[in-house]
């Protein structure tokens, strides 16, 4: 049965300053959870009570709907922003040392250290020193450690820093395959990569969650938008009509919020001025949806 990771109530102070705030939100198994946010919105300490590095000042952590307990937590993957590997230790013999760490047999953690640089394109790197590795790779090292031991969810901070776009494939493809039942909670400044990769989204600002939902849920949000676009001439009458909000006009082309008119009374306006190229809804863009939840 799968199961999920629930924040409840959250809330962590230092010296009288609140710097996460009630915070709640669930980790389905099987979907990807973005957690975002600027620098200082609390996404680190919000993670680090989830794994247990940090006491909540209140709130809990629920694993399968009871509390979570520290023998769960060990069960957890987990991915720091502060990568925490042994610089002068070799590949290999690191994932295999974190891998008995977990009760894992010797002969077993000696292959899954091996299926995981494989699929890094690391092997024939696996007895090299890992800060002879290039800093992309070291990511991918800590990556695989994180997953070392099959674990039942995954905490990653920031898991995408630094990679270049062919990593971050390979990376995306192995979290798919290896937490695609379990719960995945990911941090990240990169919102297009977020875009791509969650299927749910939490927003964090000051320390409070300003929005959380799946991801195409979050984008219908605000009013309706559309893409009008004619067919030669100019379109800059359209600030005229009535029960609409022009967001931008260039040329034969704008795009307009609905604010007291329908899509088809639009388009009639429209098509009543000339041939039309274009009339297509517009989804917002998570960057638009973060930067309106956190203003």
């Amino acid at each position: 049965m799968e199961t999920m990771l629930d924040i409840s109530s959250l809330s962590r102070s230092y010296d009288d300053v609140m710097v996460v705030d009630d915070v709640s939100f669930t980790v389905v198994p099987g979907r990807v959870t973005g957690f975002v946010g600027a620098n200082g919105a609390g996404k680190t300490t919000t993670m680090r009570m989830i794994l247990g590095v940090l006491a909540p000042t209140s709130g809990e952590v629920l694993w399968d709907g009871r509390p979570i307990t520290t023998a769960q937590r060990r069960r957890f993957g987990y991915m720091p922003e502060e990568r925490g590997l042994y610089p002068r230790m070799k590949v290999r013999e690191q994932l295999v040392f974190l891998a008995r760490l977990h009760g894992i047999t010797r002969e077993e953690a000696a292959r899954r250290a091996t299926e995981l640089l494989e699929h890094f394109d690391l092997g024939d790197r696996a007895d090299d020193v890992l800060d002879t590795l290039s800093l992309g790779n070291q990511q991918r090292v800590q990556i695989a450690a994180s997953l070392i031991h099959r674990p039942d969810a995954l905490v990653l901070d920031e898991p995408f820093s630094g990679l270049d776009p062919v990593a971050v494939d390979a990376m995306a493809a192995l979290l798919a395959k290896e937490a695609g039942d379990k719960p995945l909670l990911f941090s990240s400044h990169q919102l297009e990569l977020v875009e791509r990769l969650c299927d749910d989204l939490v927003i964090l600002s000051h320390g409070k969650v300003v929005a959380a939902g799946p991801v195409e849920e979050l984008r219908g949000r605000g009013p309706d938008r559309y893409r009008v676009s004619l067919d030669g001439g100019d379109i800059a009458w359209i600030r005229d009509l009535r029960g609409i909000d022009v967001r931008d006009v260039d040329g034969a082309t704008a795009v307009v919020d609905l604010c007291g008119v329908s899509a088809s009374e639009l388009l009639s306006a429209v098509v009543a001025r000339g041939p039309v190229r274009e009339f297509t809804p517009v989804r917002q863009s998570l960057s638009a949806i973060f930067r309106e939840a956190t203003r």
